[in-house]
């Protein structure tokens, strides 16, 4: 599992140097010379190992209680996430073409979780974009890929995880997928979908059930999604202590109650074995509830994108999970809007 960013385990590296004195000796001076000098340089490779594992354990011990501390893991989910179209305009127009620009006004606050997990609503290519300039309902508006340097933009506003499970991550195809995942991995950004769940490690010292957390994703516009979820939700639940269900669906644009057949998906999700269910494709917030003691947000609505004809698409939520040491779950909430300008701020 590549997790290396989110994991943040303590590594000790030691090293060693190995030195070799070589030169031409002629006669027994020379050779008792060298003799001397090799003696001397093994002194002082034995003398400066000793130093530096002295500042390596010094370091350990140093580190341990911020890492060993009795806090919570605190996680931050947001909405869907479009670049393109009006946004990749936005940039160029007002951000000089640093797509930092868009989360510039959030920076500060993501900084302050663990991970921060959002749904990637699109794939990012080094394909030319076909939705710039286009006309809502004009086919080419709905295609959408990504500037390489989201990835990396994703990952410097602690953007770390990435649902890739939705209806447009196969707007550029296959190759589009490989090319996203192919960023991702190289900006250190993880990434999970209907393929499969994903394992997430959190610092050693924090005292929860399992140390782990898996994330699960259920797309609706793929075939048989629900039972490959529900067999995931299982399996993860076997492996790790908590588990969180992404799943992308529902009707777009209905405000409030999900509908019947989405909350019975939701329960169906809890009595697997999911501990949270957190959801997208809306655009607009929905209803939450609990469920057997499990919490259910419906939609978190948008986080970054172009939708300003209602308000409702301009506004988006943000879930705050903490992990309490002794296992338990805790909820806040942020609500987010979206400008015209192509950023998004806290409301």
């Amino acid at each position: 599992m590549k997790n290396d960013i989110v994991k943040f385990k303590i590594i000790l590296l030691s090293s060693a140097s190995a030195l070799f004195l070589a030169g031409c000796v002629q006669n027994v001076d020379l050779r008792q010379q060298a003799k001397e000098e090799k003696a001397q340089e093994h002194k002082s490779i034995v003398s400066m190992q000793g130093k530096v594992d002295l500042k390596e354990e010094k370091a350990e011990v140093a580190q341990a209680p911020e890492i060993g501390a009795n806090k919570p893991i605190k996680i931050l989910f947001v909405g869907d996430m479009m670049f393109d179209r009006h946004i990749r305009e936005a940039v160029g127009k007002y951000g000089g073409g640093d797509y930092n620009y868009i989360l510039e006004p959030l920076k500060a606050k993501l900084s302050e979780y663990d991970l921060v997990v959002g749904n990637l609503e699109g794939p990012i290519t080094d394909n030319e974009s076909v939705s710039v300039n286009t006309e809502i309902g004009e086919g080419k508006n709905f295609v959408f890929t990504f500037d390489p340097a989201m990835a990396v933009v994703l990952a410097g506003n602690n953007i770390r995880l990435v649902n890739l499970g939705n209806n447009h991550i196969l707007n550029q195809g296959a190759k589009g997928i490989e090319q996203t995942k192919k960023y991702l991995d190289e900006a250190g950004v993880d990434y999970f979908s209907s393929d499969g769940f994903l394992e997430i490690g959190f610092p050693i010292g924090n005292p929860i059930s399992k140390k782990e957390v898996s994330f699960v994703s259920y797309n609706y516009s793929v075939a048989d999604s629900e039972g490959k979820a529900i067999e995931e939700i299982k399996s993860a639940k076997e492996k790790t202590g908590i588990v969180v269900v992404c799943p992308h669906w529902g009707a777009e644009y209905k405000v409030g109650d999900p509908g019947e057949t989405i909350r019975a998906l939701a329960h169906r999700f809890v009595d697997a074995g999911a501990d949270a269910v957190i959801g997208t494709h809306p655009h607009v917030v929905q209803n939450s509830e609990e469920y057997n003691g499990k919490k259910i947000y419906y939609s978190l609505g948008n986080f970054i994108f172009d939708q300003y004809f209602q308000k409702e698409t301009m506004e988006g939520l943000g879930v705050e999970m903490a992990i309490n040491p002794e296992g338990g779950l805790e909820y806040g909430e942020l609500d987010f809007e979206m400008t015209k300008r192509g950023q998004t701020k806290i409301k």
